[in-house]
């Protein structure tokens, strides 16, 4: 290994700091905003831009760069579950994260063991996403509420 690629893999491996954050923040905010208008707002160049989200995106810290429809084009749900057993809730988290229109899943503590979040086209496609997850084997109880409102967090600059 030369002193490059030691170089690298010392860097790949580095913790996210205020910058990263400030970029994270920016992304988030808006994932097609250009390397050069997040190096304008946070004072750095272009590429010293484009390596930190190369990093953040080869260390797993961004996931995906995507779209959020506006709230008249989608119908957005959280869907709790129930397991029969919580030796399977692994392989049934995994098995609905594949499924269309799911947004992510998380394993919870308390009285539910799962929750999805459903983002569909229309009622149908809500139907037909539901009814799969019913499906899948070790999942005992769905229960459903159907989002109104999102209110987003702003934080004060």
């Amino acid at each position: 290994m030369g002193l490059m690629d030691l170089f690298l893999a010392m860097e790949t491996y580095r913790r996210v700091d205020d910058v990263d954050l400030r970029i994270i923040d920016l992304l988030k905010q808006n994932s097609r905003m250009s390397f050069i208008e997040i190096g304008k707002r946070i004072g750095l160049s272009e590429g010293a831009v484009r390596r930190r989200v190369k990093l953040l995106v080869e260390r797993g810290v961004i996931k995906r760069f995507t779209i959020e429809l506006g709230k008249d084009y989608v119908i957005n749900a959280v869907t709790f579950l129930t397991l029969d057993r919580g030796d399977l809730a692994e392989e049934v988290i995994e098995r609905i994260s594949k499924i269309p229109d799911v947004e992510s899943v998380y394993e919870l503590t308390g009285r539910f063991d799962a929750m999805v979040m459903i983002s569909a086209g229309g009622v149908s496609s809500l139907n037909e996403c539901i009814d799969k997850i019913r499906r899948i084997r070790g999942v005992k109880h769905t229960e459903t509420a159907v989002i109104l409102r999102i209110v987003e967090h702003k934080a004060e600059p």
